[in-house]
């Protein structure tokens, strides 16, 4: 069994904090075998990260989390970005003509972008996993729901902390049946459903941090955007 990452973001995304190297060096703390990051339609750090990571010990996913048209998904396994603002189905499709992987995340959590405002349950039935358990919840109910409907149609799970900060990498993590250590066993072992759940909860100072400094960012970055 590998324990693996496959929602981190970097200080590329418009909402991270923290460079790659202090995110592998975090990932290698938390005894990861794996990890993913994902940013916000921003697939450099990324690159860098899959570059980097034997260097940790690590494998390195190689992925971004895509604004479709509906929603949030995860693309992992993928050679270059994915256009943001395209349908939803479009979106699975283009992820896997790269050969990759597509991950809906937080699916009911429609104040986070989540695709069920917007999408069909047949549509999110196409996807190959779900998250199911996502760090950064209130309730925790949206995690249910997921978990509800993954179970009900059959879809391979994930977990993923969604770590905006480097601290916070590692709180949830996908368990893959499979003892070898590459991206390709790996995303096959996803697809085949064959995973375990970790997850803790990111504590609320935490989250609330994450989402102010975010919010921060996004403010300077239109107002740079405006003085350009």
């Amino acid at each position: 069994m590998l324990s693996v990452e496959l929602h981190v973001h970097s200080s590329l995304s418009y909402d991270g904090r923290d460079p790659v190297d202090d995110i592998l060096v975090r990932a290698r703390e938390a005894s990861l075998d794996a990890l993913a990051i994902t940013d916000h339609d921003e697939f450099d750090a990324s690159l860098e990260a899959v570059e980097k990571a034997p260097e940790y010990g690590l494998v390195g996913i190689p992925g971004m989390e895509v604004t479709s048209a509906a929603g949030h998904v995860l693309a992992l396994g993928i050679s270059e970005a994915i256009p943001k603002g395209l349908p939803f189905t479009e979106t699975l499709d283009r992820i896997h003509a790269q050969g990759g992987i597509a991950v809906v995340p937080h699916p009911f959590q429609e104040s986070r972008s989540g695709v069920m405002a917007e999408v069909s349950r047949v549509d999110l039935a196409r996807a190959d996993a779900i998250e199911v358990y996502n760090s950064r919840l209130l309730t925790g109910y949206a995690n249910r729901q997921a978990r509800r409907f993954a179970l009900e149609h059959g879809i391979p799970m994930t977990a993923g902390s969604d770590a905006h900060i480097a601290e916070m990498v590692g709180r949830a993590t996908t368990d893959v049946d499979t003892d070898e250590r590459s991206v390709e066993a790996i995303l096959s072992a996803i697809a085949d459903g064959r995973t375990s759940i970790e997850g803790r909860r990111t504590p609320w100072h935490i989250s609330f941090k994450q989402a102010a400094g975010g919010a921060k960012r996004r403010v300077r970055a239109r107002l740079s955007t405006l003085f350009e």
